[in-house]
């Protein structure tokens, strides 16, 4: 058999894991884009002073994701995948109904909890890409990783419909059935992450039993860069799109408006992970993260440009275009840094860097756009940019250098 066919066969439980994973991601997901979407609006209707509060919700839940990442490893690191996944759906059913019934008492501080139960169980469905690719030959990790992304199209439709057509479900409370309506979604989610089979790692023969020591793993250039490029493309999303939909009603546009822009923001950061995978294979994990910290700088320009619909939604889609390729490219740029023996607990490193820094910047995108305004939001993606640029071409130089040494 030759190592194609060979690779085709091993890849046959990595093409089942992903698709049940792209499913759930796609009705998982939908439970962050509606905190994100209403969150900061329900904060500013539920808050009687100090209205700048208002994206608390928003940056509880990614500080929920943050602190929910170490956990998440270690759970799944001890029970399996498959156990961690299911409970996270469960925990995400109880955070829909817990913020809904703060919604009928008017509760904030209750809200946020719930928000925050929301972002911690969103740990959890982070490990989705990164189990696709457990199971996965070499060839077939970047895709695996891209087509659970993908699965994040269907999310940027359900989680903004799911807005839309529940919102007034117990009028006059707004709001109230949405948050029901993410529970749904949230059993949704833990029938289809039960199918999972995902084995143990199998040992590598030659590294110490357990693995290396993760500040070995940590201080490799490939690390700290992929890490770096990964928590810079979330941040900055994070940043940008927690502060729009109030930007967006401070100019005089509707919650339709700011529902249906990030809807189109979601579909952006999802929907090219149907190729992204394709064009990492094609043009390197390097050059693809690249492309996306350039269109997240073009999302800055056109959101400097003017205060429209078009423009909002313009910038909204390039964040979430360069949001993909900078995110999934990093994600495709980590798996090349550890064994299977490895894998949760570098993981859960990551990605208690990135949301770390994603939380800091959801709780200051309130706080600058209140004090400093739209532009300053938008000035601020340039530097961290040009930073990750100049660190992926040293990157490249270093590694070329050893590779001729």
């Amino acid at each position: 058999m030759s190592v194609s066919a060979s690779a085709a066969v091993d890849d046959r439980l990595a093409r089942r894991n992903a698709l049940l994973l792209a499913m759930a991601q796609a009705v998982g997901a939908a439970s962050a884009s509606i905190v994100i979407i209403t969150g900061s609006l329900i904060g500013y209707m539920l808050l009687e002073e100090n209205k700048s509060l208002a994206t608390v919700p928003v940056s509880v839940m990614v500080l929920g994701t943050a602190l929910g990442t170490l956990p998440a490893g270690m759970i799944m690191r001890r029970f399996g995948r498959r156990a961690g996944f299911m409970g996270a759906c469960l925990m995400a059913c109880v955070a829909g109904l817990l913020a809904a019934f703060a919604i009928f008492i008017e509760d904030f501080l209750l809200f946020s909890l719930g928000a925050g139960l929301t972002g911690f169980a969103n740990a959890f469905a982070q490990q989705y890409r990164f189990a696709a690719a457990d199971t996965a030959s070499e060839a077939f990790k970047p895709k695996a990783i891209s087509w659970v992304m993908a699965g994040g199209v269907l999310a940027g439709i359900v989680g903004p419909q799911t807005v839309i057509w529940t919102k007034d479900a117990f009028d006059p409370i707004l709001f109230a059935g949405t948050y029901v309506a993410q529970s749904g979604l949230a059993l949704i989610s833990l029938v289809l992450v039960s199918f999972l089979k995902i084995p143990k790692p199998v040992h590598v023969k030659g590294t110490p039993r357990g693995g290396r020591p993760l500040g070995q793993i940590m201080a490799q250039p490939r690390f700290i860069v992929s890490a770096a490029c990964g928590v810079t493309s979330y941040a900055l999303m994070s940043l940008v799109m927690t502060a729009t939909p109030l930007a967006m009603i401070a100019c005089g546009l509707s919650e339709t408006d700011a529902a249906l822009g990030i809807q189109w923001h979601v579909l952006a950061m999802f929907g090219p992970s149907f190729f992204t995978g394709s064009l990492i294979a094609r043009f390197g994990k390097e050059r693809i993260v690249a492309i996306g910290l350039a269109m997240l700088a073009a999302c800055a320009i056109v959101a400097l440009m003017g205060i429209e619909l078009a423009h909002f939604w313009s910038a909204l889609i390039l964040l979430g275009l360069g949001w993909n390729f900078g995110f999934i490219g990093a994600t495709a740029m980590l798996t090349d840094t550890y064994q299977p023996e490895e894998r949760n607990m570098v993981q859960a490193t990551n990605d208690f860097l990135v949301f770390g820094f994603v939380a800091f910047a959801s709780f200051s995108s309130g706080q600058l756009l209140d004090v400093f305004g739209w532009s300053t939001v938008n000035w601020l993606v340039f530097p961290f940019v040009l930073l990750c640029l100049v660190l992926l071409g040293w990157l490249l130089t270093h590694e070329r250098r050893n590779n001729a040494a």
